[in-house]
């Protein structure tokens, strides 16, 4: 099971991941902070961009901050480090 920390960007014109800094990766999601609908855009996007099913993707940490903690089932760490970088944008 792969950890991922994740400091969300809701708003966005698209979603995106705009890259890591510190161990802490940088996702643009284009769902707007309001009623749970940009954890669920995030949690979509980031089971698109790993290649998992969404039910695989879970928030642990973070519900009603913009600091996330997701838990990836059937990814190593490694893979799903790998994974995002492939996707990452500026």
């Amino acid at each position: 099971m792969a950890t991922i920390t994740v400091h969300a960007r809701p708003g966005a014109k698209q979603n995106s991941i705009a890259g890591q800094t510190e161990g802490i990766w940088q996702v643009r999601v284009a769902a707007p902070a309001v009623e749970g609908k940009a954890n669920a855009a995030l949690l979509k996007y980031l089971a698109e961009v790993l290649g998992v099913r969404k039910s695989a993707v879970t928030l642990r940490h973070g519900e009603r901050s913009r600091g996330k903690v997701v838990e990836v089932e059937g990814l190593s760490q490694t893979e799903a480090e790998e994974r995002l970088q492939q996707h990452t944008r500026a």
